[in-house]
């Protein structure tokens, strides 16, 4: 057992994997992190499965042999929901010991339905179904239209990965979204421990103001507006309703920190790791990034209770031009479209393959 990893486990930090690979599966590496390297949970999304399908060929002959009469999409579901179901009983045991605190593997609805609150339900049901098990989020994005589905999805029953969450607002209105939906199921009278996570994304904060201010204040925007988010988060567990829910079973929605691999090579790779422990909180991390924090993590510091430093800090972006909420909202948009992006690739990507082993096969 790694110790740097054990010894953030023991702060209080569930430590998740952001990534999946056939080839991951395969070969025992996932089971590896699991073992090794005390990895709780996995997150995914349409980059990460681009990059596993078109960068590879660990998927070919599934594709080859898939029925001639599934779409692009439907194929690609159909790869993704074996993955997802294989990852998913790795991490059954540790669901079923954190009395399902951890072990969540996540599948993303199609970014094409950001916007549409109507499919959104509709999908999140039929690929939560597909799966076939308890221990998968169903990523939904917290755009306005998504929040609403998010409430829906919950009070169906469906535990809910909320994503592309930036801003202590933006956070806010995810956990009312799923709050609502935990409400909806007690007043009907129906089992209410619907878990979730809420995924505030960090380093694209930072990346979006990359020279454009100060080199004081370089590399230092993700870190305090999590700082912030996370006294969003400590009201929300405080708040009489969620106390009331508790009372009734329910396990509060656990905030978890995404997007944390450095992308400025100038300073640490663990930043994002170091710098948010903080206890009942998620870190999804890039396999890289857990190799590093494995090799040279310290387990130490983390988030404290809000300071007039922080808002100092916050003070002085605004003084250099930086509207966080205008930003938060455009960080979420361009989240978004990029998603969409690497869902289109994706997509033409199977497209490709598959005509590529019909042509072998005749």
């Amino acid at each position: 057992m790694n110790i740097n990893t054990k010894k953030l486990h023991e702060r209080g930090v569930s430590l998740w994997l952001d990534n999946i690979t056939r080839k991951m599966l395969n070969y025992g590496t996932l089971e590896r992190y699991i073992n090794e390297l005390s990895i709780k949970g996995l997150t995914s999304n349409p980059t990460i499965f681009d990059n596993a399908i078109a960068k590879s060929g660990d998927y070919d002959t599934a594709i080859r042999e898939a029925p001639a009469h599934l779409d692009s999409e439907q194929l690609f579901f159909n790869l993704a929901i074996e993955d997802i179901q294989r990852a998913a009983d790795l991490f059954r045991p540790i669901y079923n010991h954190t009395n399902k605190v951890d072990g969540f593997v996540s599948l993303e609805v199609s970014p094409l339905l950001a916007y549409d609150t109507e499919k959104t339900i509709e999908a999140a049901q039929t690929i939560f179904k597909k799966v076939n098990r308890e221990n998968v989020f169903i990523k939904i994005p917290g755009t306005t239209e998504g929040l609403a589905a998010i409430e829906q999805v919950t009070a169906a029953g469906i535990p809910v990965n909320v994503t592309l969450l930036f801003s202590d607002e933006q956070y806010k209105a995810a956990a009312e979204a799923w709050l609502r939906g935990i409400e909806m199921r007690i007043a009907r009278g129906l089992y209410s421990d619907i878990r979730s996570v809420a995924s505030v994304f960090v380093s694209r904060w930072d990346k979006a103001v990359a020279g454009k201010v100060s080199s004081s204040l370089q590399n230092k925007l993700g870190i305090a507006v999590s700082q912030k988010t996370y006294e969003a988060y400590r009201d929300f567990l405080k708040s009489e309703r969620v106390q009331k829910i508790m009372n009734a079973g329910v396990s509060p929605q656990r905030l978890l920190w995404a997007s944390t691999g450095a992308k400025d090579p100038s300073v640490s790779d663990v930043i994002y790791i170091e710098s948010l422990i903080s206890p009942f909180t998620v870190n999804t991390t890039p396999e890289n990034t857990l190799h590093a924090f494995a090799d040279h993590g310290q387990a130490e510091g983390g988030l404290t209770s809000w300071s007039a430093d922080n808002d100092e800090i916050l003070h002085d972006f605004r003084k250099e031009g930086v509207d966080i909420t205008v930003l938060a909202a455009e960080l979420q948009a361009d989240g978004a479209e990029s998603f969409i992006q690497s869902w289109t690739h994706l997509l033409q990507s199977v497209k490709q393959k598959r005509q590529k082993e019909t042509e072998v096969k005749s």
